[in-house]
């Protein structure tokens, strides 16, 4: 059976970890919720509750906090085929610190904690999938958190570079600061130098 490609896409994602039957395919899908963000639009706010763990199938969206002085700290950026949201809201719910900011018209497939709770029961091979998500989501942090540290800025921007080719050209250099951890200023100049080798 085929499906309409947002559902393929998020269903590619999952088969990369568990195989589903056609009727697990099926109900899985059922349980799903279609939501689109404008450009510009939050998905989510501090001090928000998060309803759902989303899957983006199209668009970018940008996960940040902002510090003391409202600078913004970006800690990941989300495009087509990435999963996104705040774990520790979504399960313990309670508000989350976050703003998710969509960058481009977005499209995400989100599932509500009602409905996750229902999909392990009813299918339950997902409490391996979303364990092997969560484990891929924790060891991306901490290597992210050790870059802070051991990097420099420069080998920073070079490894985003390398990591994520589809999304360096997509966000603009105030936002890709903000994840570097640099002011744009600097981050013109690691830009122009980078690029001049």
């Amino acid at each position: 059976m085929s499906f309409e490609e947002p559902y393929n896409l998020i269903l590619n994602n999952i088969s990369r970890f568990i195989e589903l039957t056609e009727l697990e395919k099926q109900k899985y899908l059922s349980l799903l919720t279609k939501i689109t963000v404008k450009r510009r639009e939050f998905l989510m706010q501090a001090g928000d509750i998060t309803k759902y763990e989303y899957f983006i199938t199209k668009g970018c969206l940008k996960v940040y906090t902002l510090d003391e002085d409202g600078a913004p700290h970006i800690s990941m950026f989300a495009v087509e085929d990435y999963w996104t949201g705040d774990m520790a809201s979504f399960m313990t719910k309670k508000p989350t610190h976050y703003f998710i900011k969509a960058t481009e018209d977005s499209e995400l497939l989100g599932i509500s904690r009602l409905n996750y709770e229902l999909l392990f029961q009813e299918i339950p091979k997902f409490e391996k999938f979303y364990r092997i998500l969560y484990q891929r989501s924790l060891i991306s942090y901490i290597r992210r958190s050790n870059h802070g540290i051991s990097l420099t800025a420069e080998e920073r921007y070079k490894e985003f570079k390398k990591k994520y080719p589809n999304v360096v050209n997509r966000i603009t250099q105030k936002d890709l600061a903000g994840y570097i951890g640099i002011t744009p200023e600097f981050m013109s100049k690691i830009i122009t130098k980078v690029n001049q080798k």
